[in-house]
């Protein structure tokens, strides 16, 4: 009745699980060669460990869920999973070897696992990287039926298509029907297609649209008749047909630490801390923060007098650009960045206003802005005029990751749910930077930086630290 699992995800399932392989049997083969060869280890002690190094790293990867199809490519969520069954491998094998007292054996332990732990998890960066970089081109691509209120489902597309890397192709939707809403009642764009999306049926045609549509995936988005009981029986219907099911939460853009799964009298419930805006936490950020900006301010200098140089030269003017923002609770500051327009562009500002993409976004953005200069369209395209806000990370003004730092005559304009975005210190990259940056319309900015203020962590911050060097390189947004 369904289909089973798509071809390409059984290709890239085999792919990293020769790529695990890979890792271990190098890793173990390089320091076997080396006791052997340079410290008269036993050759056939070490066959014999290598032996059971290939089975045992891929069977603890297996137990920790690491080879199930649900999180392959699920980026943080699939390291994790490899990650904890590295160490477990690591740390089993390390009290093997002390407690047998196989001196031959230590070394290799304390050298070669730790070692195809990194290349294990190398391997998968690039599988996922390859994934997401196939992905952008059409391929490798869940066919998802999408199950709601047509409200519901049309921000889910929505947001779906702007993030080409989650795979998804929405090949069919089933609206929810409440009790005496006509057809006519729905919003504009429900009738038989929804954003170009074909409306397959209602909640009671689930099972055979996705046999309809050949879908692969199916979620839920905001359903008001789909209860408990009724979505348990549907996922019944489902099993054994390796069609993934994805419920979106009521709690929109609340993850990460703050959610967690507490039963009570047996009914597991979500329990959802309050988001930690100050504390031990964001003591250790602050800290990183200033630490981190001033070493890099201290390394990037000649990079900073070469930029510097090169706009005094180019065009008349100061080499830096000094702008008041507002930053945590509204408290203004000085940002610094390099120089990318002309002298007079604030002057111009009312004259260009007419080349603006989008007159009602609150962000003054120009695709192909005239008043920008030669150099700093090349610095721009590079992010390289943003260097100089590292001097606002040391001096604390501003984080290395956080919200975009927004204009005063902006914040005047914020709503009560905006406002939200200052309780914590602007960045220099964020959620925003990594997710389309100037391409992206005020709500999706706003919805990002909000996210990223309920949802803050250590590990988040440098998730979106290493997302920023791909998005530089791809130059997505810059302009």
């Amino acid at each position: 009745m369904y289909r089973a699992n798509p071809r390409w995800e059984r290709r890239y399932l085999v792919s990293v699980w020769a790529l695990d392989l890979t890792g271990i049997a190098l890793a173990v083969g390089l320091v076997a060669a080396f006791e052997v060869r340079y410290r008269q280890g036993s050759a056939t002690e070490m066959a014999v460990a290598a032996a059971l190094a290939l089975p045992a790293w891929t069977l603890a990867i297996s137990f920790c869920r690491g080879y199930q199809t649900r999180y392959l490519g699920a980026g943080g969520t699939e390291l994790h999973r490899v990650g904890i069954a590295t160490v477990s491998v690591t740390g089993s094998a390390a009290f093997v070897c002390y407690a047998a007292e196989a001196m031959s054996l230590r070394n290799g332990v304390v050298v070669a696992l730790p070692a195809a732990a990194v290349l294990t998890l190398a391997g998968r960066v690039g599988a996922q990287w390859t994934l997401n970089r196939l992905r952008r081109h059409g391929r490798c691509r869940h066919r998802v039926l999408v199950v709601g209120s047509a409200e519901a489902v049309t921000t889910l597309i929505g947001l779906v298509r702007r993030s080409p890397a989650a795979g998804w192709d929405v090949v069919g939707v089933c609206l929810d029907r409440h009790t005496g809403r006509r057809r006519s009642d729905r919003p504009e764009g429900s009738g038989p297609d929804l954003l170009d999306v074909p409306v397959i049926g209602t909640l009671d045609d689930v099972s055979d649209a996705i046999s309809k549509v050949d879908a692969t995936a199916m979620a839920v988005a905001g359903a008001a008749d789909l209860d408990g009981a009724r979505l348990r029986r549907l996922m019944w219907e489902l099993e054994g047909s390796s069609v993934h099911v994805l419920v979106a939460s009521a709690l929109t853009d609340v993850t990460g630490p703050r959610v967690s799964m507490q039963p009570v009298a047996g009914l597991p419930l979500i329990k959802v801390e309050e988001p930690e805006l100050t504390g031990t936490r964001r003591l250790v950020k602050a800290s990183f923060d200033r630490i981190v900006g001033s070493l890099a301010v201290i390394m990037l200098a000649p990079v900073f007098a070469a930029i510097a140089l090169t706009v005094r030269l180019r065009t008349p003017g100061p080499a830096f650009f000094r702008q008041t923002r507002a930053g945590r609770k509204g408290r203004r500051f000085t940002m610094y960045k390099f120089r990318s327009m002309y002298v007079d562009a604030e002057a111009r500002r009312e004259e260009v206003r007419v080349l603006v993409d989008d007159p009602d976004n609150l962000l003054f953005k120009i695709r192909t802005d005239p008043r920008v200069t030669p150099t700093g369209r090349f610095l721009r395209k590079w992010s390289l005029d943003e260097l100089p806000q590292l001097l606002n990370v040391a001096n604390g003004t501003m984080s290395l990751v956080g919200p975009r730092p927004p204009l005063p005559d902006e914040v005047d304009r914020y709503g009560d749910d905006t406002r939200r975005r200052l309780m914590v210190k602007p960045g220099i990259t964020g959620i925003w930077q990594v997710s389309g940056r100037s391409d992206l319309s005020w709500e999706e900015s706003v919805r990002l930086d909000l996210g990223y203020v309920e949802n803050w962590s250590l590990a988040f911050d440098f998730t979106i630290i290493w997302r920023t060097v791909a998005a530089v390189i791809r130059r997505e947004g810059a302009y």
